[in-house]
């Protein structure tokens, strides 16, 4: 059953809320990446270290850029040649997701609640494409702390301590 237009701002609000805490995690994890491992990938298929990080955060960008066009258009993003490294990553992100957050959080309500076309894979309203960018970055975010260890890195708490972040006192 689909959302009236009041329960789609109402539930595009809390989404959109609770993401910009999860900005603070994905972060912290794209900050952990050590300088010069950037090629890292544990196996053929998977991407490397700076594609997955770029995927992460392009990601967000295509989500919400659908969400506030109303249409999905083809391609999240290539990788720039702009960005050579996490700390690039990490600026692109905070140039550009902030304002667009605070642009969905402006939608109107009738705009939220639209039904919107995923390539011809399902038509679902507008508000549920914020849901699956959120459960889409957290998948990938997660991908990307897995990579951490093997590189040298530390994994940061992600929604806790982690075993080389021990819990606060």
């Amino acid at each position: 059953m689909p959302m009236t237009e009041g329960e789609a701002k109402l539930i595009a609000g809390y989404i959109v809320a609770g993401y910009r805490r999860e900005l603070v995690t994905t972060r912290k994890v794209l900050e952990a990446i050590p300088a010069g491992h950037e090629s890292y990938s544990p196996d053929d298929r998977s991407m490397n270290t700076l594609a997955l990080a770029w995927h992460v955060a392009s990601a967000d960008a295509f989500f919400l850029g659908a969400v506030l066009a109303g249409a999905f258009a083809p391609g999240e993003g290539k990788l720039p040649e702009s960005i050579q490294c996490a700390a690039d990553v990490i600026a692109w992100h905070d140039a550009n997701i902030p304002a667009m957050l605070d642009a969905v959080d402006a939608m109107t309500p009738a705009a939220l609640a639209a039904e919107v076309d995923f390539f011809g894979m399902m038509k679902t309203q507008n508000v549920n494409y914020l849901d699956l960018m959120v459960k889409h970055a957290i998948h990938h975010r997660g991908q990307l702390s897995a990579y951490l260890r093997p590189m040298g890195g530390k994994v940061p708490g992600i929604y806790g301590p982690s075993g080389d972040t021990p819990p606060a006192k």
